[in-house]
Protein backbone atom coordinates (compact mmCIF):
# COMPACT_ATOMS: atom_id res chain seq x y z
CA UNK A 1 0.00 0.00 0.00
CA UNK A 2 3.06 2.20 0.07
CA UNK A 3 6.79 2.53 0.45
CA UNK A 4 9.02 4.10 3.08
CA UNK A 5 10.82 6.96 1.34
CA UNK A 6 13.10 8.22 4.10
CA UNK A 7 13.36 9.16 7.76
CA UNK A 8 11.68 12.42 8.72
CA UNK A 9 13.21 14.48 11.50
CA UNK A 10 15.29 13.05 14.32
CA UNK A 11 12.63 11.32 16.45
CA UNK A 12 12.01 8.26 14.25
CA UNK A 13 9.23 9.56 12.00
CA UNK A 14 9.03 8.19 8.46
CA UNK A 15 8.02 9.59 5.09
CA UNK A 16 5.65 7.26 3.23
CA UNK A 17 4.86 7.30 -0.47
CA UNK A 18 1.32 5.87 -0.58
CA UNK A 19 0.29 3.55 -3.42
CA UNK A 20 -3.37 4.03 -2.62
CA UNK A 21 -5.79 6.13 -4.68
CA UNK A 22 -6.30 8.34 -1.66
CA UNK A 23 -3.12 9.06 0.28
CA UNK A 24 -5.16 9.43 3.46
CA UNK A 25 -6.53 5.86 3.16
CA UNK A 26 -3.53 4.53 5.08
CA UNK A 27 -4.36 6.81 8.00
CA UNK A 28 -7.40 4.62 8.76
CA UNK A 29 -5.19 1.75 9.98
CA UNK A 30 -3.66 1.61 13.45
CA UNK A 31 -1.13 -1.10 12.50
CA UNK A 32 1.19 -1.20 9.48
CA UNK A 33 3.46 -3.99 8.27
CA UNK A 34 6.86 -3.29 6.74
CA UNK A 35 8.73 -5.72 4.48
CA UNK A 36 12.43 -6.08 5.23
CA UNK A 37 15.09 -6.74 2.58
CA UNK A 38 14.71 -10.49 3.13
CA UNK A 39 10.95 -10.31 2.39
CA UNK A 40 9.80 -10.87 5.96
CA UNK A 41 7.03 -8.62 7.26
CA UNK A 42 7.15 -6.90 10.66
CA UNK A 43 4.14 -5.38 12.37
CA UNK A 44 4.25 -1.87 13.87
CA UNK A 45 1.63 0.08 15.78
CA UNK A 46 1.01 3.52 14.30
CA UNK A 47 1.58 6.01 17.13
CA UNK A 48 0.79 9.08 15.05
CA UNK A 49 0.37 9.90 11.36
CA UNK A 50 -0.69 12.76 9.14
CA UNK A 51 -0.75 13.82 5.49
CA UNK A 52 2.07 16.04 4.26
CA UNK A 53 1.41 17.05 0.64
CA UNK A 54 1.42 13.88 -1.50
CA UNK A 55 3.17 11.83 1.16
CA UNK A 56 2.36 10.72 4.69
CA UNK A 57 4.38 11.24 7.83
CA UNK A 58 4.15 8.64 10.56
CA UNK A 59 5.59 7.63 13.90
CA UNK A 60 5.69 3.85 14.43
CA UNK A 61 6.18 2.07 17.73
CA UNK A 62 9.73 0.81 18.19
CA UNK A 63 11.25 3.33 15.79
CA UNK A 64 12.32 6.15 18.08
CA UNK A 65 15.27 7.62 16.19
CA UNK A 66 16.46 8.48 12.72
CA UNK A 67 18.99 5.64 13.00
CA UNK A 68 16.22 3.12 13.82
CA UNK A 69 14.30 4.17 10.69
CA UNK A 70 17.25 4.13 8.29
CA UNK A 71 17.24 0.32 7.67
CA UNK A 72 13.58 0.54 6.64
CA UNK A 73 14.22 3.04 3.87
CA UNK A 74 12.69 1.65 0.66
CA UNK A 75 10.66 -0.97 2.56
CA UNK A 76 7.21 -1.82 1.29
CA UNK A 77 4.32 -0.98 3.58
CA UNK A 78 1.12 -2.98 3.81
CA UNK A 79 -1.85 -4.03 5.86
CA UNK A 80 -3.39 -7.53 6.02
CA UNK A 81 -5.84 -8.33 3.24
CA UNK A 82 -8.63 -9.04 5.72
CA UNK A 83 -8.28 -5.49 7.11
CA UNK A 84 -9.09 -3.97 3.71
CA UNK A 85 -12.66 -3.11 2.75
CA UNK A 86 -14.37 -5.50 0.33
CA UNK A 87 -14.19 -4.19 -3.25
CA UNK A 88 -17.46 -2.76 -4.51
CA UNK A 89 -19.29 -3.80 -7.64
CA UNK A 90 -16.99 -3.52 -10.68
CA UNK A 91 -14.00 -2.90 -8.41
CA UNK A 92 -10.90 -5.03 -7.89
CA UNK A 93 -7.67 -4.67 -6.03
CA UNK A 94 -4.71 -4.31 -8.36
CA UNK A 95 -2.91 -7.10 -6.52
CA UNK A 96 -5.67 -9.48 -7.62
CA UNK A 97 -4.86 -8.86 -11.29
CA UNK A 98 -1.28 -10.07 -11.07
CA UNK A 99 -0.96 -13.52 -12.64
CA UNK A 100 -4.29 -13.44 -14.49
CA UNK A 101 -4.31 -14.69 -18.08
CA UNK A 102 -5.33 -12.13 -20.69
CA UNK A 103 -7.57 -13.23 -23.56
CA UNK A 104 -8.79 -11.17 -26.49
CA UNK A 105 -12.27 -11.43 -28.06
CA UNK A 106 -11.14 -14.18 -30.45
CA UNK A 107 -10.03 -16.34 -27.51
CA UNK A 108 -6.33 -15.84 -28.17
CA UNK A 109 -4.17 -15.86 -25.03
CA UNK A 110 -2.11 -12.67 -25.05
CA UNK A 111 -0.15 -13.53 -21.92
CA UNK A 112 -0.19 -13.05 -18.15
CA UNK A 113 -0.43 -9.86 -16.10
CA UNK A 114 2.93 -9.27 -14.41
CA UNK A 115 2.36 -5.73 -13.16
CA UNK A 116 0.24 -2.61 -13.36
CA UNK A 117 1.67 0.80 -14.08
CA UNK A 118 -0.01 4.04 -13.07
CA UNK A 119 0.48 6.56 -15.85
CA UNK A 120 -1.52 9.45 -14.42
CA UNK A 121 -4.22 9.16 -17.09
CA UNK A 122 -5.14 5.54 -16.31
CA UNK A 123 -3.52 2.30 -15.18
CA UNK A 124 -1.80 0.08 -17.74
CA UNK A 125 -1.51 -3.71 -17.60
CA UNK A 126 1.97 -5.12 -18.22
CA UNK A 127 1.31 -8.42 -19.96
CA UNK A 128 4.10 -10.94 -20.49
CA UNK A 129 3.71 -13.23 -23.48
CA UNK A 130 4.99 -16.81 -23.64
CA UNK A 131 7.63 -15.54 -26.10
CA UNK A 132 9.03 -13.26 -23.38
CA UNK A 133 7.80 -10.11 -25.13
CA UNK A 134 5.86 -7.59 -23.11
CA UNK A 135 2.68 -5.82 -24.13
CA UNK A 136 1.16 -2.76 -22.46
CA UNK A 137 -2.64 -2.63 -22.42
CA UNK A 138 -4.67 0.27 -20.98
CA UNK A 139 -6.89 -0.82 -18.12
CA UNK A 140 -9.92 1.17 -19.23
CA UNK A 141 -13.54 0.21 -19.90
CA UNK A 142 -13.12 0.84 -23.63
CA UNK A 143 -10.76 -2.16 -23.89
CA UNK A 144 -11.62 -4.35 -20.89
CA UNK A 145 -14.70 -6.50 -21.45
CA UNK A 146 -14.51 -8.43 -18.18
CA UNK A 147 -12.27 -9.21 -15.23
CA UNK A 148 -13.12 -12.70 -14.05
CA UNK A 149 -11.13 -13.32 -10.89
CA UNK A 150 -12.90 -16.63 -10.25
CA UNK A 151 -11.75 -17.89 -13.69
CA UNK A 152 -8.30 -16.31 -13.46
CA UNK A 153 -8.67 -14.21 -16.59
CA UNK A 154 -9.21 -10.82 -18.13
CA UNK A 155 -11.15 -10.51 -21.40
CA UNK A 156 -10.16 -7.58 -23.57
CA UNK A 157 -10.81 -5.97 -26.93
CA UNK A 158 -7.17 -5.99 -28.04
CA UNK A 159 -5.23 -7.71 -30.78
CA UNK A 160 -1.95 -9.54 -30.39
CA UNK A 161 -0.23 -7.30 -32.93
CA UNK A 162 -1.15 -3.98 -31.30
Amino acid sequence: MGRIVAPYGVKGWIKVEPYTVSAAALLDYDRWWLASDDGLWSEFAVVSSRPHGNILLAELSGLASREAVRPWRGALLGVPRDALPKPGKNEVYWADLSGLKVFNRTGEVLGRVVDLVETGAHPVLRVLRDSGDEQLIPLVAAFVDAIELDKGRILIDWQADY
